[in-house]
């Protein structure tokens, strides 16, 4: 009874895990079929970070239309992440150097920000801490904004010590422009078609970042980099010499809940496809095209700011040995093992079948030759003792049964046998008593 409700149980359970499997696939299938839509929280429309968004998503939608990306104008990298956070959007567009919240999850840097601060040429201010009182055309508000106040911490300053002027990007620029602010301050590539403009009028020049390394030790998302002499103008150069300034990846941010296969397609499409996404941008924004060159893996920062989305993170390692090539000498040996201690246990099996056999033959030929015993007797005591050596047998039988020195099948034929030396045995007895006492003898 033990023995079938083992095999009741094991059978439950092989069903069980059946189900689990075929419930598992189902599930998976559906996954793979549903279409997957994401909202990307862009930044401004003119932005290259907008610029570069919506080129992926042409892309992505073009190869993998079970994916479909919505882009978001946003007011900046706040906006942008506060969008993330709550679940309005499923990727963003943000500066490093503005931490998002728990939410977020990295998937690449997109390129590098250059802090850019600009006066009219006839400024006096020679450095940051000229700025002190001046009006400063910059929205009070988005990353660009978090950016300045930091950098102005560096050199004693708060944000009262200045004039803002500008409630969006667009205003601040006409404002700087029609000369209702003293200077501007821009988070962007280098190579801006907003900043490009300014230059171009002729009437700006730019102002050094200096002390970046040091700026790094409070804000460990601050690069030290340099405004290459000409970046935006050859002849005359502007500016008219290498200046020094501050760096901050742009990155592309996911929430941990967004679909972990999209999101790997999403970052194979990024890092694997960037002359197609290249050809959706104009030609004419070839300084925004150029970016793409700079697109990369995040690299480790011992903790700071988001991890890896899983999804990107399996793209990262699309090429990394697996467990098992990573470990193969312990693999083939554990292999070994397994196989040789498969071999002794079939083995130990074997002899154990031969065993059970090998007792079941014994008690069937003890069996066989009592039977034949008792064809040849000719009394009652004679056949009550080999009744008696029957019985014992099947009881020796029934013992190592039990005990599994016999298998149900060796017992079965052992059994079979047993059943015809007692029928012999009981004819025998009917032939040899008188029928009047026939009755009292038979068991």
């Amino acid at each position: 009874m033990a023995k079938l409700e083992f095999n009741k149980v094991l059978l439950i359970a092989i069903a069980a895990a059946s189900l689990s499997v075929i419930a598992g696939l189902a599930v998976a299938f559906f996954r793979s079929s549903k279409t997957q839509r994401l909202t990307l929280a862009a930044g401004s429309s003119s932005g290259e970070s907008y610029i570069l968004g919506n080129a992926l998503k042409k892309v992505v939608e073009r190869h993998y239309p079970k994916i479909r990306i919505a882009l978001l104008e946003t007011g900046g990298t706040v906006e942008s992440l506060n969008m993330l956070e709550d679940g309005r959007a499923q990727l963003a567009a943000a500066q490093s150097d503005v931490l998002p919240g728990p939410a977020a999850r990295v998937l690449a840097i997109l390129y590098d920000d250059a802090f850019q601060l600009l006066v009219l040429k006839e400024s006096p201010v020679r450095n940051f801490a000229d700025l002190r009182g001046q009006r400063i055309a910059l929205a009070q508000s988005g990353g660009q904004f978090q950016s300045f106040l930091r950098v102005a911490e560096h050199f004693g300053l708060q944000q009262g010590d200045f004039r803002f002027v500008g409630s969006t990007d667009e205003a601040a620029d006409e404002a700087f422009s029609n000369g209702q602010a003293d200077a501007i301050f821009r988070v962007r590539a280098l190579g801006n078609p907003s900043v490009q403009q300014l230059v171009e009028s002729g009437k700006v020049r730019f102002i050094p970042l200096e002390h970046a390394a040091a700026m790094k030790i409070k804000q460990p998302a601050f690069n030290p980099s340099l405004i290459p002499e000409g970046a935006y103008l050859g002849s005359p150069p502007v500016p008219d010499r290498d200046l020094p300034t501050v760096a901050v990846h742009r990155t592309l941010l996911a929430r941990v809940d967004a679909n972990e296969a999209a999101i790997r397609t999403i970052t194979g499409v990024l890092m694997e496809q960037r002359q197609e996404i290249m050809e959706e941008i104009p030609e004419r924004l070839t300084e925004v095209r150029l970016l793409l060159a700079q697109v990369r893996r995040p690299e480790a920062q011992a903790g700071i700011g988001p991890p890896l989305h899983p999804g990107a993170l399996s793209f990262y390692d699309k090429d990394k040995p697996s467990f098992l090539q990573a470990n193969a000498d312990y693999v083939g040996l554990l292999l070994t093992v397994v196989l040789m201690a498969a071999s002794w246990i079939w083995e130990l099996k074997r002899w154990m079948q031969r065993q059970q056999k090998s007792n079941a033959d014994e008690y069937s030929s003890r069996v066989v030759a009592l039977m034949n015993s008792a064809q040849k007797v000719n009394s009652l005591a004679s056949l009550e003792d080999i009744w008696r050596e029957l019985l014992a047998i099947f009881s020796e039988a029934v013992h190592d049964l039990d005990a599994d020195k016999l298998s149900e099948e060796s017992f079965d034929s052992f059994r079979s046998i047993l059943q015809i030396a007692m029928d012999a045995t009981r004819d025998r007895r009917a032939l040899l008593a008188p029928s009047s006492s026939a009755a009292g003898v038979v068991r």
